[in-house]
């Protein structure tokens, strides 16, 4: 397997596989003058930023994930709730995560080869449990991207009364040249067909929490669900306790590699799959086996959405470096930690279809058994099995690093990154090898835990290029250090790749 991926690295490399508060900040201190919306001196209280200074002037800068916090009045807690500020994740999830579940994730309990229980999702990779992992379908919510497990849940909580309101992401226009299915709008939803926008998964980052300046002017609203990505949700948690609301729920995705922009977004699948240029795409993901799947509408049945399939060997060299956001390149909440309720679809069965295939649902807290219950009652959602897997990740996870384009561009001297070749495959030998790594690697939560393990390392190269390893150690969390450090004493060619950047910086 180690062959073939190194193989296929000659030609092709796209770097991706696609889920209260701690110290407080003197708001009146000298970092106040970040929070500028014209970029001279500070105004006078809180000053959100405008949008259309992102990302110069941003705190996190290129890193920035855009989550929406600094563009509202609670821009004065960004150095304690940003991921991407100072401690970052280390601060917001070792410091978050008891106050969230009662207890933290248990960091002894994880699988490697020969150690642990193979089958099942464990707490170090996966984060706090309530109870195992489960596979999971949505019922009765067409056009959603699968079947509408996030929807379904959202749709049954508003509707029993549980909340009042839903902060979820919706599309900003339906045409291609509105952007459609690609451009995030975040809204707040009162109703059951506003949170229906909310369908579907959005590619480009996304400022959630932007909401929170009409949610700030919503005295009607006192129970709330927040749907949001790992990094949004880490910032909500560092400041829901200044909502002061009755009830607060989270409903989180995995997530990783997002593109920048919807501009990026588009321009990656213009430049991937052009021969889908002029369909109606309804979304697209980076599946298990090792292939690119775009939902589209062909115009002939707009109940049986069509799919078309490429192999990631055959994606230009070259898309990761703008299709992938700076920040994604340096989280560590693929598996979104802080959220009381989980989806997601890498350790669940690869399925032909998105709108058949299960998912994953993770249950982290008594709030999260609630949340799903009341789809559960609703009828909008269908619980399955444990989910469980097979294979060894290990290998696999450290061929895929050691192949990546954005980590060979971190090791290769810069008077030889113009060498890199930038073409694809050709489309037999991508099947080929798409078809031979699906055979060969592992399955089910084996395989997310070798797409959590790539990412982790990925990232962490990332990272010690751009901070060092002093910076970078400091906001790496807990379970993704002890992840690198198991790598750094088990695999030669890791202790490689890290030498050669700290060499080369």
């Amino acid at each position: 397997v180690g062959l073939l991926i190194l193989l296929a690295s000659r030609c092709s490399g796209l770097s991706t596989f696609r889920g209260i508060r701690v110290n407080r900040i003197n708001t009146a201190s000298p970092n106040t003058a970040l929070f500028s919306t014209k970029g001279g001196a500070a105004a006078s209280g809180p000053q959100p930023i405008d949008p259309n200074f992102w990302p110069d002037k941003f705190p996190a800068k290129s890193h920035c994930s855009k989550c929406g916090l600094c563009e509202t009045p609670y821009v004065t807690h960004v150095l304690d709730a940003c991921a991407f500020l100072g401690e970052g994740m280390k601060r917001n999830i070792d410091g978050l995560e008891e106050a969230v579940h009662g207890r933290r994730r248990k960091v002894e309990d994880i699988v490697w080869e020969g150690v642990g229980v193979e089958g099942m999702a464990e707490e170090a990779r996966f984060g706090v449990m309530q109870r195992p992992m489960a596979l999971a379908r949505g019922k009765r919510v067409t056009g959603a991207q699968w079947t509408g497990c996030v929807t379904g849940i959202a749709v049954s909580m508003l509707e029993a009364g549980m909340v009042d309101a839903v902060v979820c992401i919706a599309s900003k226009g339906d045409g291609e040249d509105e952007g459609g299915w690609s451009n995030p709008e975040p809204i707040l939803a009162k109703t059951v067909d506003e949170v229906l926008r909310g369908r579907g998964v959005k590619p480009a980052l996304a400022p959630s929490l932007r909401i929170l300046n009409e949610l700030k002017e919503s005295p009607d609203i006192q129970k709330l669900l927040f749907c949001g990505v790992g990094c949004a949700v880490q910032a909500f948690r560092a400041i829901q306790h200044k909502l002061a609301l009755e009830e607060i729920y989270v409903l989180g995705t995995n997530c990783v590699d997002n593109s920048p922009t919807p501009d990026a977004a588009r321009e990656f699948l213009r430049r991937s799959v052009p021969d889908i240029e002029n369909t109606k795409v309804l979304g697209y993901e980076f599946m298990q086996d090792f292939r690119v799947h775009v939902k589209y509408d062909d115009g002939s049945d707009p109940s049986t959405p069509s799919y078309k399939r490429k192999p990631y060997f055959c994606l230009p060299g070259d898309v990761a470096n703008f299709a992938i956001a700076d920040s994604c390149l340096a989280c560590f909440d693929y598996t979104n930690s802080l959220a009381d309720v989980v989806v997601g679809y890498m350790a669940a069965p690869l399925d032909s279809n998105m709108d058949t295939s299960y998912q994953t649902i993770t249950i982290r807290n008594s709030r999260g058994e609630k949340m799903v219950q009341s789809a559960i009652n609703a009828r909008r959602l269908d619980m399955g099995t444990d989910a469980t897997g097979k294979g060894n990740h290990e290998n696999f996870a450290m061929a895929t690093v050691s192949s990546d384009k954005i980590v060979q561009k971190l090791v290769t001297p810069k008077t030889e990154a113009g060498k890199m070749k930038e073409q694809g495959l050709p489309k037999i030998l991508g099947e080929i090898m798409a078809s031979a790594m699906t055979a060969l690697g592992p399955k089910g939560v084996s395989f997310a835990r070798y797409s959590i393990d790539y990412h982790i390392l990925r990232n962490y190269l990332h990272c010690l290029d751009v901070w060092g390893e002093e910076k970078t150690n400091q906001m790496v969390p807990e379970y993704s250090a002890n992840i690198v450090d198991r790598y750094l004493e088990k695999n030669e060619s890791f202790r490689r790749l890290v030498r050669s950047i700290k060499l080369n910086r």
